[in-house]
């Protein structure tokens, strides 16, 4: 079993979220300035130092124009099936 923060659905969460940014022709500090919250939060965001919560996927879909379920549905894929909390 792989611990959270660096398992495969982790890891797959913050690969989209980066494709996510790119393709809304976000940067860092912008998608920040948007979130109201310093440019240091998203790179750990994105990085996968800091994890997100539900909410907060909802939040950054909304800042980014995507739709949550599908983000989810990519972590659905990516988590192991054997993956415990």
């Amino acid at each position: 079993m792989a611990k959270t923060i660096r398992s495969k659905g982790q890891v797959a969460l913050c690969q989209a979220l980066v494709e996510a940014r790119i393709k809304a022709g976000l940067g860092q500090e912008e998608l920040a300035a948007k979130l109201m919250c310093h440019q240091s939060l998203v790179a750990r965001i994105e990085s996968g130092q800091r994890r997100i919560d539900v909410v907060e996927l909802v939040v950054l879909a909304r800042a980014m124009g995507f739709d949550p379920s599908e983000m989810l549905a990519l972590v659905q894929a990516a988590t192991e099936p054997d993956h415990r909390i």
